[in-house]
């Protein structure tokens, strides 16, 4: 069993697990624009479907049609430094779309695919 690892940022801690070391990018691509169906008939989910593809961009709510600030820390410094934060959108956002939490291995190699936007 892997024991979970503590990144220390510099507003707090985030406990990932230890796949963080070994976080893909390339799996978190494929996870970010995988479709998941939904159990209520809506139609397919992805990670893309809100936040778009070009993550430099601004994206909008699928439902609501807010508009959601880019995720790439390389044009939002505020992106991926409050662990707090981090944790609280993957833990709404994977349910809204998965229909679950995220597993560890799937919110390492997300947030490694994010920092290379």
């Amino acid at each position: 069993m892997r024991k979970p690892m503590i990144i220390v940022f510099a507003a707090g801690a985030l406990t990932l697990p230890t796949a963080l070391l070994a976080a893909d990018p390339a799996a978190g691509k494929i996870f970010w624009n995988t479709e998941y169906s939904q159990a209520d008939s809506s139609p397919a989910r992805r990670c893309a479907t809100c936040h778009g593809q070009d993550l430099t961009q601004p994206g909008r709510h699928a439902k609501t049609g807010k508009t959601i600030e880019p995720l790439a820390p390389s044009v939002n410094p505020q992106r991926l430094t409050d662990p707090q934060k981090v944790e609280k959108w993957l833990l709404r956002n994977c349910n809204w779309t998965l229909g679950r939490d995220c597993t560890g291995t799937e919110k390492a190699d997300v947030i490694s695919y994010i920092k290379t936007q």
